[in-house]
């Protein structure tokens, strides 16, 4: 089932989307909220109702209304929290040494994560950016997941049950303004917080049964064999997939659920598969070729994140029309 935020006439609605149309939930079952944030504190039990009107639409047994003026939202438009994990060791091994640094072994020690701001999520369409994000302005294509109930100290093992449904995640990174900040160690904070994109729709676990393969060795949780790409402006830029995962989300969830509770509407990203930033191609592309053209994104581009079985993410970067710089009011150079 592909569970999709919608707004209409100002007003957000959930529904499900099936053969490319848009059909209310709440329209079909009246027991069913008519917005996420509702919809997954009623865990298990309402999500079984919408999956047997997902199926019904889909047999032809209930006939139901398509949508016709719309504009898509974020899956989960108000997310209790955001986490952004750190799964693929292939992408912090390629960053590290660009950096000419080895690589760090508590990597393979346990899986880490940071909170990102959870109130600048945004779904497919425009995202706006200030004068500073455009300083080596970077996407990052993740896989996320939702928490479909509240759970603390869950084992791995378990940990599986927690998940509401999968989707695409764009962790925008303005990475002038995070490499100075980390300098201090902490964060990162600004270079982050300005926009965190999700969509197009929320995928529940049974559509990627089909995918499921093993998780790598020593690890626990499910993992899937899903391609995942990027394209800016038309051109591919990064490939990656899935399975290539070292940390599961089951073993995420187990390190961010140790001794707090994870709540339904947590958005926990995987972090960026290998080759998925500007950043670690940029690194990479020098240390082959000092003469290599580095990338960063520009105004007007379009990004546009495609995984198998999740569907496909576009946006259009935009600048605000604004020279307020933050970058500009530290007290030295």
């Amino acid at each position: 089932m592909k569970l999709i935020s919608y707004k209409t006439e100002d007003r957000e609605h959930l529904g499900v989307f099936i053969d490319g149309h848009i059909y209310n939930l709440n329209s079909c079952d009246k027991l069913l909220p008519d917005n996420m944030n509702e919809f997954l504190q009623g865990g298990e039990v309402l999500m079984d109702r919408a999956k047997k009107v997902d199926a019904q639409i889909k047999d032809g047994s209930l006939t139901a209304k398509q949508e016709v003026f719309y504009e898509i939202l974020a899956p989960v438009p108000h997310p209790t929290s955001c986490r952004d994990g750190y799964a693929f060791r292939q992408h912090v091994a390629a960053a590290r040494r660009n950096r000419k640094v080895d690589m760090i072994a508590e990597f393979d020690q346990y899986p880490i994560f940071y909170f990102t701001n959870h109130n600048a999520i945004q779904g497919t369409g425009e995202i706006e950016c200030m004068p500073d994000h455009f300083e080596k302005l970077d996407f990052e294509l993740e896989v996320a997941i939702v928490i479909g109930k509240k759970g603390r100290n869950i084992q791995a093992s378990e940990a599986d049950e927690y998940i509401a449904g999968y989707m695409i995640m764009n962790d925008m990174s303005a990475r002038t303004l995070q490499m100075e900040e980390m300098l201090l160690n902490l964060g990162p904070a600004k270079g982050k917080d300005f926009s965190t994109v999700i969509g197009p729709w929320l995928v529940t676990p049974d559509e990627l049964e089909p995918y499921k393969v093993q998780p790598k060795e020593g690890h626990i949780g499910y993992n899937y064999n899903l391609n995942m790409t990027c394209r800016v402006n038309g051109v591919e830029v990064s490939r990656g997939n899935m399975a290539d995962m070292d940390w599961t989300f089951a073993e995420i969830i187990e390190r961010c659920a140790y001794g707090v509770d994870i709540l339904p509407g947590d958005v926990i990203g995987s972090g960026t598969v290998g080759t998925g930033c500007f950043l670690e191609l940029n690194g990479t592309g020098l240390l082959n070729d000092p003469g290599y053209k580095v990338q960063w994104l520009q105004p007007d581009d379009v990004v546009e994140m495609e995984i198998t079985g999740l569907g496909a993410l576009s946006n259009v970067i935009k600048k605000v029309d604004t020279d307020f710089s933050i970058l500009k009011l530290k007290k030295t150079n």
